[in-house]
């Protein structure tokens, strides 16, 4: 009986020690789809999903948990290619939308230095071009009548009493003259009114500067105050092109750097210009900076209101540098897949700097000569929360 006993408890446990043996071999070896991985079987076959015959898979063969291991066919099907990375010739380039605007320095405001009502306006509508010394406006002013009274009466009293008073009649008639030239009137106008010996109830103002016409203040008709602007008048001659800037810009805002405006509504045509301006103070709520970049425009083709594109170049540097594709940005930081063996690859994280058409500085994280996965970073991004079920990112010092 004891013999038995003991024979059954050596058959249980020989049968217990080769499923435990199957069991093992079952785990480290499973197969899938490489064109869908998420198919995972304990035997061969083929995919559910596409018909492909399943590749087998060792679990083994990933030497490390930060890394990650793809057969042969699964990296020729998901495209997957590495190249060495190397310094190369980077130059930032930020292109940023604008709009063309006056040039405020050169645009002027004409007033009235004397109250009075508007009698005749010679330039009504926006956008007429007036002259420099052209009439402007005639304007009736009881105050600009008296002064020129004053001004006839004090050149009679000079020729009615020679030398037999004491009063000075030269000063006041240079006192009277300079009244009506702090008045408006030109030197001319006031000789005129000498000679003629008759001061007119209506003056006529004459532009004191050349440009366009943006804004008029004041109709005919109209009693305007001392000072009262009568028309706004911009010199066209250069314009400025006005480009909003977003605060993660800033970095690249160079004095130094090429400025090119681009004009869309002239078939692309470019202008070169400088940066005269840069809003020292950002729009809390918008976090939007202005710039300002100056640009000739001859025979006045260029029209304020037209939309235009900055284009903002700095000086080329070497630099490491990788094709914008191979970087996997988020909001935890920029990563790359680097290659460790074979058919082995880990993420790891850099830090990016300058971008260029289709290239992006590496700061630092990378060496010169490391394998860099330059094509499928986002396939093998997929695959590694897959199978890992983890963010290749987590526990990575930021």
């Amino acid at each position: 009986m004891k013999y038995i006993i003991v024979l059954a408890a050596s058959l249980i446990l020989l049968v217990s020690c080769g499923k435990k043996k199957q069991v093992t071999a079952a785990s480290d070896i499973f197969y899938t789809c490489s064109m869908h991985p998420q198919v995972i079987q304990n035997k061969p076959g083929n995919c559910p999903i596409c018909g492909m015959q399943l590749i087998q898979v060792n679990n083994s063969t990933t030497a490390k948990s930060d890394e990650i291991k793809l057969s042969a066919e699964q990296i020729e099907l998901g495209n997957i290619h590495a190249d060495t990375i190397s310094k190369s010739s980077i130059g930032d380039r930020l292109v940023l939308t604008a709009t063309l605007n006056f040039d405020q320095m050169k645009a002027t405001s004409v007033s009235s230095r004397v109250m009075g009502r508007v009698e005749r306006l010679y330039y009504k509508n926006l956008g007429d071009f007036v002259k420099k010394g052209v009439p402007l406006f005639d304007l009736y002013s009881e105050e600009l009548n008296n002064a020129k009274q004053e001004f006839l009466l004090a050149l009679d009293k000079r020729k009615a009493f020679t030398s037999e008073t004491v009063i000075d009649f030269d000063q006041l008639i240079q006192s009277a003259r300079n009244k009506l030239l702090l008045w408006g009137l030109s030197e001319q106008q006031i000789s005129e009114l000498e000679k003629n010996k008759k001061a007119a109830p209506v003056t006529t103002f004459y532009s004191s500067a050349s440009g366009y016409i943006t804004q008029m203040e004041i109709r005919e008709g109209d009693f305007v105050m001392e000072g009262g602007t009568i028309v706004k008048l911009a010199d066209l001659s250069t314009l400025w092109a006005e480009a909003q800037v977003y605060t993660s810009q800033m970095a690249g805002i160079n004095a130094n750097s090429i400025v090119t405006v681009q004009l869309s509504d002239f078939e692309n045509k470019e202008i070169t210009g400088k940066i005269d301006f840069v809003n020292p103070e950002i729009n809390p709520d918008t976090r939007i900076n202005l710039i300002r970049v100056s640009i000739p425009n001859p025979g006045n083709q260029l029209k304020p209101g037209m939309p235009a594109y900055v284009i903002l170049k700095s000086p080329k540097q070497q630099s490491l540098t990788l094709p914008i594709d191979a970087v996997i940005r988020d909001g935890k930081g920029a990563t790359v897949w680097l290659q460790t063996g074979s058919n082995s690859f880990k993420s790891v994280m850099v830090e990016t700097g300058l971008e260029a058409d289709d290239r992006i500085e590496i700061k630092s994280g990378l060496k010169e000569g490391d394998v860099v996965v330059i094509s499928g970073a986002y396939l093998l991004h997929s695959e590694f929360i897959f199978k890992k079920g983890a963010n290749p990112m987590d526990g990575m010092k930021m």
